[in-house]
């Protein structure tokens, strides 16, 4: 998709303020909107408006929103699209931990999408002390062998920000499964 020149921050900054500046509070509105936004975008800023719409109040922990959200990980089918709706399911684990497990283990076996299976990977990041460590393991097993640079470097990414509040674990895990070299270097990285 061509770029319009307007960077992420900006495009976020420009929603919030027009969604306050507007007064809309709906989540209805803003999930519709999101909606029209990235399935009618042109540039690829009209898609990172899309995700901005989703990170909003409103919508935060919103389970209704998953079929979007997958939506958004097939069809941006890119590793910024995909990495910023795992922040949305990051919130959904806290809204929703035993619907959103459920969740993110079918798309750890997706065989039409590395970009869900990416998704389901990085889906805890940022929760630090509130990762499910069970679930993390879960979702890496079907994805140790994967032979895709961006699933490798989730295996990793994932197992990285684990180690920031569980590194004995992250140890044990490392030394107890084949990783690739990249995962592995990830995951191992501030340890």
């Amino acid at each position: 998709m061509p770029f319009l020149g307007v960077r992420v921050p900006q495009v976020r900054r420009l929603v919030r303020t027009l969604v306050r500046d507007l007064g809309i509070r709906d989540p209805a509105v803003l999930a519709t909107a999101a909606r029209e936004l990235w399935d009618d975008a042109t540039h690829r800023e009209e898609r990172y408006a899309a995700a901005a719409l989703l990170g909003l109040p409103p919508l935060e922990g919103d389970l209704g929103l998953v079929p979007f959200h997958e939506h958004v990980a097939r069809t941006g089918a890119w590793w910024d699209h995909v990495d910023e709706a795992a922040h949305r399911i990051a919130d959904l684990h806290d809204a929703h931990p035993e619907e959103t497990a459920t969740v993110v283990v079918r798309w750890s076996t997706d065989d039409r999408s590395l970009w869900v299976r990416r998704l389901a990977i990085i889906s805890q990041l940022g929760r630090k002390d509130r990762v499910d460590l069970d679930l993390l393991a879960t979702v890496l097993e079907p994805n140790l062998a994967d032979r895709e640079f961006f699933i490798r470097k989730a295996v990793g990414w994932s197992l990285r920000e684990a180690a920031k509040v569980h590194p004995d674990w992250v140890r044990a895990y490392a030394a107890g499964h084949e990783l690739s070299p990249l995962s592995r270097r990830e995951a191992l990285k501030h340890l």
